[in-house]
């Protein structure tokens, strides 16, 4: 409750301050309490209550002076900062920052956000002091939430109220063993303030007219470190190159098909390992560690920004590390109509491997 009366004073503090310098704007404050969900046996003993928290946002409002607002139907964009008490010692408290979009339905009244960001736990894994917490292998970990909410706004002047359910997801995504992750589903609740007395009206001038490009060639680079699930294993850099087409099919999406060239350094120390640990998996010790995937997809723009989400299928493959299928989602960012820097996640169905940065050029 302490942390809850903390989240809500900051707030109102920021709320006082932004009022005479914000436009177009709004900040909201939201309760949360719910159910860490299974769905991983090995974290059972981890579920001991309901976890609660707060969120906090800020955001700002689009009114169509861009084509893509229209088109999506006047979405906000803003920051959120969250706090969650996790109803466990061993598990600890989770604060995290996020950026976020807000997109809305039926008239405005339901919400849908999307947020992505950087979480802190005060209480990770350690082998001797904390062996017990086989989520958070790490301090830092990527957090995504999703929030969908019935909302109205300026119920009373510029009050207004929003409530809903909300899923928070923390993962390292195995840049450090152990890490299981966790999920929180919880209904929430909230309350909104604009920081302006009115509000311009929605502007409706973007056209209608099929929009399409010639098919377009990429080359992407990736990197980054990640460790297998043998605790302790040590972190090795990997290194992706992918080259695929993609074909814009109109201003929101576009579809690509290519391949991928995975070295993956962790392999090697997995696979030595194995060789003598398990010799029950036949595992010779010389097999090659690098991979190779050929994949489909899909990339959402959204202004300079765009969700790209792919599945892929390993042609080559000598040595079994969670399956042949994989899948890749992630957000792009272009610097004008070439070049792009990448953040994606690598897993295997549930399973994540890597955390991918990257860089490409789009021809």
């Amino acid at each position: 409750m302490q942390k809850l009366l903390s989240s809500i004073l900051l707030f109102l503090v920021l709320t006082i301050s932004a009022q005479e310098t914000t436009t177009n704007s709004y900040v909201d404050v939201n309760y949360f309490r719910g159910n860490i969900a299974l769905h991983n046996d090995d974290i059972l003993h981890l579920i001991q209550g309901h976890p609660e928290g707060t969120i906090i946002s800020w955001n700002k409002k689009t009114f169509g002076d861009q084509g893509w607002q229209q088109r999506y139907g006047y979405p906000d964009y803003g920051v959120s900062f969250s706090y969650q008490n996790l109803k466990n010692d061993v598990l600890g408290n989770n604060y995290a920052l996020y950026g976020h979009f807000n997109f809305y339905f039926f008239k405005r009244n339901l919400m849908l956000r999307v947020g992505q960001g950087l979480a802190f736990t005060t209480n990770p894994y350690d082998k001797v002091d904390n062996f017990k917490n086989i989520a958070f292998g790490s301090k830092l970990m990527s957090s995504t939430y999703l929030m969908f909410n019935y909302k109205k706004e300026r119920i009373i002047d510029r009050f207004g109220l929003q409530a809903g359910l909300s899923l928070i997801h923390y993962s390292n995504a195995n840049v450090k063993a152990p890490n299981t992750s966790i999920n929180t589903i919880a209904l929430n609740v909230g309350v909104t303030y604009n920081l302006d007395e009115e509000e311009p009206e929605y502007i409706e001038t973007a056209t209608k007219e099929k929009f399409t490009e010639p098919i377009k060639y990429n080359i992407a680079l990736r990197t980054g470190i990640n460790e297998s699930d043998i605790i302790d294993s040590g972190q090795y850099a990997f290194y992706v190159v992918s080259a695929y087409a993609d074909k814009r099919l109109s201003h929101k999406s576009a579809v690509q098909f290519g391949a991928d060239v995975f070295f993956s350094n962790f392999l090697k120390e997995l696979i030595a390992f194995k060789s003598v640990a398990f010799p029950e998996d036949n595992v010779s010790g010389d097999e090659d560690y690098k991979r190779v995937g050929l994949f489909a997809g899909h990339e959402l723009f959204i202004n300079k920004l765009s969700i790209e989400t792919q599945v892929g299928y390993y042609v080559y493959y000598p040595f079994d590390f969670e399956g042949r299928t994989y899948f890749r989602i992630g957000l792009k960012h272009y610097f004008g109509k070439k070049f792009f820097g990448a953040m994606t996640l690598k897993s295997h169905a549930a399973k994540a491997e890597a955390v991918e940065f990257g860089i490409g050029v789009r021809l």
